[in-house]
């Protein structure tokens, strides 16, 4: 599956590995890598007006998100920014949720404040991402879910202009067509075979009807030698026995019936 950032958002990304995007770094006169003013609406509601949201999940999906983090050198908002800048947000909220942790599926951590501090707590497992106000917690733990797809392969971020979209659905346009024409042909060749297919004769071939039968000719006609010949090599490539229909009594009365009209004979 192929997903398109859309296009107001692509200036402010930079491309990482396996696909996923992040956000430009800010130079210090304000102004991202590749000359792009970060001084808009949209980046100043992701950088200067941030929220902590807690997601709850399983304790697998929580360490999968961690450790692809780790290996891209970010942290887990960054994740799921990046998601969020280039995929549709309908598209985010239409994708599978991973999730909350099952019943059984529970962390323990130690309190650092409180009444009960120094002693141990069991919680839901939970990944903590800063990021711009607004997103419901299912919204933020499907780009998270996103982005793992897009790291394993399942999910393709497409950046094609308009131009080579047509490009492409033109090709695409162009393939269907020539199978469409394959395919008719292969049916005219089928309708061929069974107009020129014959059943064997109990007899064999003992007189010119039986071989003008026998090689798709009307009783009576006289086919020049050149369109014996053509004929012959036609219903050969069916009936031979090393092909898919080959048959060893049709091909040995084509051969009978070849031989006579070659000869000339009544």
């Amino acid at each position: 599956m192929q997903l398109t950032p859309p296009r107001q958002t692509l200036d402010l990304l930079q491309r990482g590995e396996n696909g996923l995007f992040f956000p430009r770094r800010r130079g210090r006169a304000g102004i991202n890598e590749g000359a792009v003013n970060v001084d808009t609406t949209i980046h100043a509601q992701n950088v200067t007006n941030k929220h902590s949201y807690t997601v709850p999940c399983s304790s697998r999906f929580r360490d999968q998100v961690t450790e692809l983090a780790r290996v891209k050198q970010c942290n887990v908002a960054d994740l799921a920014r990046s998601v969020v800048l280039v995929v549709p947000l309908g598209r985010i909220n239409a994708s599978p949720d991973p999730g909350e942790p099952a019943r059984d599926d529970r962390e323990t951590v130690v309190l650092k404040s409180g009444n009960a501090q120094g002693k141990p707590w069991r919680r839901k497992p939970r990944l903590q991402v800063r990021m711009a106000p607004g997103f419901a917690v299912a919204t933020i733990r499907k780009a998270l879910g996103l982005a793992l797809a897009i790291e394993r392969g399942h999910l393709d971020v497409g950046l094609e202009s308009e131009s080579e979209k047509n490009e492409a659905e033109l090709q695409r346009d162009a393939e269907t067509a020539l199978m469409r024409e394959a395919h008719d042909e292969l049916e005219r060749l089928r309708n061929i075979v069974a107009a020129l297919q014959f059943d064997p004769l109990p007899g064999g071939v003992v007189s010119r009807d039986q071989a003008l039968y026998v090689l798709g000719f009307p009783p009576g006609s006289i086919p020049d030698q050149g369109a014996l010949r053509t004929r012959f090599r036609r219903l050969a490539t069916v009936y031979h026995p090393d092909g898919k229909d080959g048959s060893h009594l049709r091909m040995s009365q084509l051969n009978a019936a070849m031989e006579m009209l070659r000869r000339g004979g009544l």
